[in-house]
């Protein structure tokens, strides 16, 4: 029988004051250097604490809490001189799940939520506020995902692409974008700069207006050409290297499975240990790896 599961928090919140909060760690300067901390102050300004600090009753105190969640918030809020926030109670003072464990809202999420909150009728200058960022960002990001595939979208709704990388995308045609959202999932690489070059390997064909010519700043024609080539040659070696992937790992994997049991006979490995150390060394690192 399974035994009980406890709850993570306590069934109600509970509203503390400020001065009653012991942080466990400080805000160092370069929090605030990106606009984070001003974000969630002008967030709490404008509409309030959206989702509660997370603490734990402090050992040896029946007044005090341990901040588990929420340092920036607790920053925030004695900036602009609130004396009390409603809170969780953990049930225990696991810090790390919630400081180490954080999932962070992609691009494309964090555009849907704000398409989603203009929809239900907050106007982009109340976002802009609640964010602390200029109104015309928020309006210049409304048509973020106009021409782009939907599946495309799909792909990439989970992965921190910039907002300048996905402009790229609009430059040329769906089949393309598909190329370019398969090849940033598999090189883990969603920067505007890796679109860029992506997209000086595209084929005029592949392009939105053709007519219009590449351009990169900085580089000459000759140059460009040159860097197209190249470009051309990577992605054509790369997809040919992921074609044969799986049935490569495949492969390597019943290799593994069969040295593995290979090695573990007994009378193999004494064999291999007295005529071929050297080839029971390498057989082991092989039976050793994790993933290949």
């Amino acid at each position: 029988m399974a035994g009980k599961i406890e709850g993570a928090f306590e069934r109600r919140t509970v509203t503390l004051p400020l001065d009653r909060i012991m942080p466990i760690r400080p805000i160092q300067a370069n929090d605030q250097a990106f606009g984070k901390f001003r974000a969630i102050l002008a967030s709490i300004r404008e509409i309030g604490v959206i989702e509660p600090m997370v603490v734990h009753p402090q050992r040896g105190s029946r007044e005090n809490f341990v901040l588990l969640d929420g340092h920036m918030r607790l920053r925030a809020l004695r900036e602009l001189g609130r004396a009390e926030a409603v809170c969780l109670v953990a049930t225990n003072d696991d810090a790390f799940t919630y400081n180490d464990k954080i999932s962070r809202v992609a691009p494309i999420q964090e555009h849907r939520m704000i398409m989603r909150a203009i929809e239900q009728g907050v106007t982009p200058e109340q976002i802009a506020r609640s964010l602390d960022i200029d109104a015309d960002r928020i309006k210049r990001s409304m048509n973020l995902l106009d021409g782009i595939h939907p599946d495309v979208v799909e792909m990439l709704k989970d992965k921190p692409i910039t907002d300048s990388a996905l402009r790229v995308f609009k430059k040329v045609k769906a089949m393309r974008q598909l190329d370019f959202a398969h090849l940033m999932v598999s090189m883990g690489n969603y920067t505007r700069g890796y679109a860029q070059a992506l997209l000086i390997a595209t084929p005029p064909d592949m392009l939105v207006k053709p007519q219009a010519p590449k351009s990169v700043k900085g580089l000459k024609p000759e140059e460009l050409a040159q860097m197209e080539r190249e470009m051309e040659t990577l992605e054509r070696d790369f997809r040919a290297h992921q074609d044969g992937y799986g049935e490569n790992t495949l492969s390597l994997n019943v290799v593994q499975r069969f040295v593995k049991r290979l090695t573990e006979n007994p009378q193999v490995a004494r064999f291999l240990t007295k005529r071929y150390p050297e080839i029971l060394e390498e057989l082991n690192d092989l039976v050793a790896l994790e993933a290949l």
